[in-house]
């Protein structure tokens, strides 16, 4: 047999298993007919397929049996004033962390209103990604393109989105100033398009760091180079956001509202003042996910917001053990950061996070019953949104029964501008928790001890809240 022939052969056979496996794992008519069995095509179907085609899902899974009286009553409540608005945007994760140091100052100077400025750390937040990403293509330069970290650098190389970790590393580098001494913008309001613009550039910044590593420039001329571009990203953010102010004049006022007392501060000198200086310490993060093995200490590679900041690390724990410490702040009247997959059975005109909320299996047909572990396992579920953990009720034996959180959508949001949620949906949805080290048992503070289990970026553990 010639070469020629032997090929076609080899040719003719290799076509021959790709469609012989086509045929093998695709629909053929047979399974087609046993398929369209499913739809019987009877009166109550067509019924369903009218309201179902003509009509939100949610509105037709509403369950009506679950419409009583909601109870806004909460036997252990941190106090607070005023519902803040992080609008058309990502933030938060920095107006939850913003808010726990809020409250406090509320709490320590009689305020009758408080709010920190959550653009001002964005602004360095931003900056400070961008440094993260160049930096990251940098020591990554001699990957090639497909490699998976170079890959999730030119995925992700900025967003609005985050984590607590952000919080320290941001507040604890920059300090904080107050509302108005630097405002909102509509860039800030809405951040969609300024944060495609700058990502779009910071991919373009990448490409041309890669191109000249591979022609031989030193580390020095690349950093030289990142510095250059931070200049046009700084820029940027000026034009979106405005100029940081460095120093400036404070009106501090009493319980009435009336001015007390004009202070100068610097931000750090302000932070010192009203927010929190030591973030980084007082306070650590644990986590619920079943997926994982409890009671050991992991750590995600890029979970950081600065370049020179540290990888968050996190203690995995069973949700019961959470809840005794989330309750033991509550007692001593201190707030928590809470993240959590809040798109889950939301009715978001009561206010309500309830798993009996909507009842998707009847109107379907069918059932869905993946726990926790297989929902994070199959991404499926993740933490999604953060907010300020403020309040538990609990029944006669001490044990929860539903929590609520000021959340950061407004005070025409959900309930009075919080969400309530019963214990079993804080039970399956609930991811996060940061709280500071004097309510932590020192049986968990010593995991944190432990050499963390790192994770790559791109694990399902990794999710920043929006």
């Amino acid at each position: 047999m010639n070469k020629r022939i032997l090929s076609v052969f080899v040719f003719s056979a290799a076509l021959l298993s790709i469609q012989a496996q086509d045929r093998k794992g695709g629909i053929s008519d047979a399974m087609l007919n046993q398929i369209k069995q499913s739809y019987e095509g009877t009166s109550a179907d067509k019924a369903l397929r009218n309201a179902i085609g003509n009509n939100d899902i949610r509105k037709l899974a509403l369950n009506q049996e679950n419409l009583t009286g909601m109870d806004t009553h909460f036997s252990v409540k941190v106090n607070s004033k005023g519902i803040t608005d992080q609008k058309s945007s990502g933030r938060c994760w920095l107006f939850t962390g913003l808010n726990v140091m809020r409250a406090k100052a509320i709490g320590k100077y009689g305020f009758q209103s408080f709010e920190f400025s959550e653009i001002y750390p964005f602004f360095w937040d931003q900056l400070e990604k961008a440094n993260l990403f160049l930096q990251g293509i940098i020591d990554t330069r001699d990957k090639p393109l497909n490699d998976k970290t170079v890959e999730w650098l030119f995925q992700h190389p900025l967003s609005d989105g985050g984590t607590f970790t952000g919080v320290a590393d941001i507040v604890g580098k920059y300090g904080l100033v107050p509302k108005e001494a630097m405002p909102e913008t509509n860039s800030s309001d809405n951040t969609s398009r300024m944060a495609n613009l700058i990502s779009l550039k910071l991919k373009e910044y990448g490409l041309q760091l890669r191109d000249l590593a591979s022609n031989g420039a030193k580390p020095a001329a690349l950093d030289k180079e990142k510095t250059a571009m931070l200049g046009t990203i700084y820029r940027m953010l000026v034009l979106n956001l405005g100029v940081p102010p460095t120093e400036f004049d404070y009106v501090r006022k009493d319980a009435q509202g009336n001015p007390a007392e004009t202070e100068h501060h610097t931000p750090m000198s302000f932070l010192k003042k009203y927010g929190d200086e030591n973030l980084l310490t007082n306070y650590v993060m644990v986590m619920n996910d079943p997926s994982r093995e409890y009671y050991k200490c992991y750590e995600i590679d890029y979970d950081r917001h600065r370049y020179d900041g540290k990888n968050w690390t996190y203690v995995n724990l069973p949700v019961e053990d959470i809840k005794e410490m989330a309750i033991t702040s509550l007692k001593d009247s201190t707030m928590m950061y809470f993240s959590c997959d809040v798109g889950k059975f939301l009715n978001s005109e009561r206010g309500l996070l309830d798993v009996k909320n909507y009842d998707y299996e009847s109107l379907m047909g069918t059932t869905f019953n993946m726990d926790k572990k297989q929902r994070i396992q199959t991404f499926s579920s993740g933490s999604s949104h953060a907010m300020t953990l403020m309040a538990v009720d609990l029944n006669k034996d001490g044990k929860p029964v539903k929590w609520m959180v000021e959340n950061s959508w407004g005070p025409t949001s959900g309930y009075q501008g919080h969400l309530i949620m019963t214990d079993e949906w804080f039970d399956e949805y609930m991811f996060r928790l940061v709280l500071e080290t004097k309510y932590v048992p020192a049986k968990v503070m010593d995991i944190f001890k432990q050499k963390p289990i790192r994770l790559p970026a791109w694990d399902p553990m990794f999710a920043e809240e929006y």
